[in-house]
């Protein structure tokens, strides 16, 4: 049975824009949703926190903080927040939507996987574990669930430093297996979280990748924790034999039990990484492991048909058997044969003067071929590139018949945000043609100070963030007495204060004053939608009906509830209904007083006695207000006559 069906959240708009289509996982502490965002009109995931944990103020206050810290992360292999609120009970995030499949969807379907496969997905892994790390932050759950490979190839990691409280662990031992699998030895026995934890996971899930299994197993996590402590990772090669002894070394470097061994941060260990690349052939990189699993789906989706072109095992090239043989009547390995050799003769000696002339002239020959090479159109001059911006320095360079290398990032208090401050080689220098030029761009002044920007619509006031330097970071929305809905009631961090240029600022955006929503349950639909609109909401009726206390088209419920603070121009979803539910009443009638209780109360109905004078020391039903056999609304009352 589809769980889905359940959900109450299907189908309903939360925080007046987010359209709620789809579920597509839950976890232990909150449920990802695909939902549309009805303002943008974009496809985006959803992701809301239980409302067990939402009544949890530390823990809600906590999840945004850290929700804050995760949207200053702009990295192509991040998956990307984009707005943070609440809405009632429901405490949410707004992230980017990556169709496709998880790593652990690979393994599963694929069990291991080539090493160049391995390594095309470790590498933008670490490149974005790098960045959080180098921002002063740790994602502290690295596994294979949270790497997830789009329909284009894209590597992204997703819950990137999403609190995790202490004690998530579920009573599914199989789920419990799956988070401890990835915990280094520092977590397990002082709590201690470091960059270094995540370059441990990395190196787990690198093992996992080229042996297709995790390198600790047991019958109870606790097993797990204890060989993690007491027993080294083993080589992948013990159990993929011709395994390169690089990459031995590789998940032994980032699975050392010591913290102080491994690489400080995922920025070391992706050195590491590429550094041993350059070390393996083509025919290393593509050995395929005895552990990995064809691809046989009876029919039914792949889903890790989006992985990346490595992960696919390459065929081998046709093999022509008569490749020897002529074609079209052309013998094609005539060119591969070697000339008829001449008679050897000995030639006689040369007079002096001969040999002279002939050194003269091969000597100016050389000195002439030199010039012309050297002013040929084998060298070019570096074009002037100060100043300009990066996609113009690129441009400049190409129409050079330059390439360009590297591109470095420095501040500069004189040269703005963007622009290039310098190359190498320098403006004029001579090279040769499609050699490459490193480009050093301005970040613009080391620190600068937040710009106010309060009062301002949300538009005007990422502008100025840019214009200053800035980069324009997570929106929340909250109510506010003194500032228009749309525009920017604060920011984090505050007004003055000084940040390094290309920082992320939060912005605070007010949803205007608060309204209260009237309670309309009960009113018919004109009604109801006429009081709403009188206070500033829309109204949105419901595709379906339910079975109510009201009657046939009055409202039955009401979302968001009576009580509940919206803003002006939100969205109230009105439930219609069907009327009440009528069931067949119980025939009662000469039974005693309690069996008729038990009778009517077990189909849904209330009952009340009349007793009368003479009932009052009576045990049995002498009649019943509606006759046995006949229909009443399910939970009216049946009143019972005792004589």
């Amino acid at each position: 049975m589809d769980t889905t069906l359940q959900d109450p959240l299907l189908g309903q708009v939360l925080d007046g824009r987010y359209r709620v289509d789809a579920r597509v996982a839950a976890g232990g502490m909150a449920t990802v949703y695909r939902a549309l965002d009805t303002r943008l009109d974009r496809v985006l995931a959803l992701k809301v926190m239980h409302p067990t944990l939402a009544t949890d103020g530390t823990f809600v206050e906590r999840f945004i903080r850290e929700a804050k810290s995760v949207a200053r992360l702009d990295h192509p292999n991040v998956v990307q927040v984009f707005d943070q609120g609440t809405d009632g009970s429901y405490v949410y995030l707004a992230m980017e939507y990556i169709a496709g499949c998880t790593l652990r969807d690979v393994l599963r379907e694929r069990g291991a996987v080539q090493p160049r496969a391995a390594l095309d997905i470790l590498e933008p892994v670490l490149a974005a574990l790098g960045a959080a790390h180098r921002a002063g932050f740790v994602h502290r759950d690295m596994k294979p669930e949270n790497v997830l490979i789009g329909d284009d190839g894209r590597v992204k990691v997703a819950d990137f430093g999403l609190v995790r409280s202490v004690d998530t662990v579920t009573s599914t031992t199989g789920a419990v297996l799956g988070t401890v699998s990835y915990l280094a030895p520092e977590q397990i026995e002082q709590g201690t979280t470091g960059p270094r934890v995540d370059v441990y996971a990395c190196g787990v899930v690198l093992y996992e990748m080229l042996t297709g299994g995790k390198p600790h197993s047991g019958d109870s996590p606790a097993q797990v924790l204890y060989k993690h402590v007491h027993e080294d990772v083993p080589p992948p090669s013990a159990l993929v034999p011709g395994l390169p002894y690089v990459l031995d070394e590789l998940v032994a470097s980032a699975t050392a039990r010591t913290p102080e061994i491994r690489p400080h941060d995922a920025v070391a260990l992706l050195a590491q990484v590429r550094e041993a690349r350059l070390t393996l052939t083509d025919e290393q990189l593509d050995t395929v492991p005895p552990q990995a699993l064809a691809a046989e789906h009876d029919n039914a989706e792949d889903r890790t048909r989006v992985i990346p072109r490595a992960l696919t095992v390459p065929r081998p090239l046709p093999v022509d058997e008569d490749a020897d043989a002529p074609v079209d009547g052309v013998d094609r390995t005539a060119r591969f044969q070697n000339p008829p050799v001449a008679p050897r003769r000995r030639p006689g000696r040369p007079p002096r003067a001969v040999l002279a002339v002939i050194a003269a002239v091969l000597l100016v020959l050389g000195v002439g071929a030199g010039v012309w090479y050297i002013n040929s159109g084998q060298f070019t001059k570096v074009p002037p590139l100060l100043a300009q911006t990066e996609a113009q320095a690129r441009a400049r360079l190409s129409a050079a018949g330059l390439d360009v290398g590297q591109v470095k990032r420095a501040y500069s208090d004189t040269v703005e945000r963007g622009a290039v401050i310098g190359s190498d080689p320098a403006p004029g220098a001579r090279i040769r043609d499609h050699d490459s030029v490193t480009l050093t761009v301005s970040l613009g002044p080391e620190t600068v100070n937040v710009p106010s920007v309060k009062g301002q619509p949300l538009a005007k006031a990422r502008a100025r963030l840019k214009a200053d330097g800035l980069e324009p970071g997570m929106v929340t929305r909250e109510f506010s007495e003194d500032v228009a809905r749309g525009s920017v009631v604060g920011t984090t961090p505050e007004a003055g204060t000084k940040r390094h240029a290309g920082s992320a600022i939060a912005l605070i955006v007010s949803k205007g004053s608060p309204i209260d929503v009237p309670d309309v349950t009960g009113d018919d639909v004109d009604s109801a939608r006429q009081e709403l609109t009188d206070a500033g909401l829309k109204v949105r009726i419901a595709a379906g009906r339910i079975n109510s206390e009201y009657d046939k088209g009055q409202v039955a419920a009401q979302s968001p509830d009576e009580g509940s603070r919206a803003a002006e121009g939100d969205t109230v979803t009105l439930t219609l209904s069907k009327g009440p539910e009528m069931i067949e009443v119980p025939d009662v009638t000469g039974d005693s007083v309690d069996d008729a209780h038990e009778a009517l109360e077990a189909a849904g109905f209330e009952v009340d006695e009349d007793r009368g004078l003479l009932g009052l020391f009576g045990d049995t039903v002498k009649k019943q207000s509606v006759e046995g056999g006949d229909k009443a609304p399910k939970g009216s009352t049946i009143t019972i006559t005792i004589r």
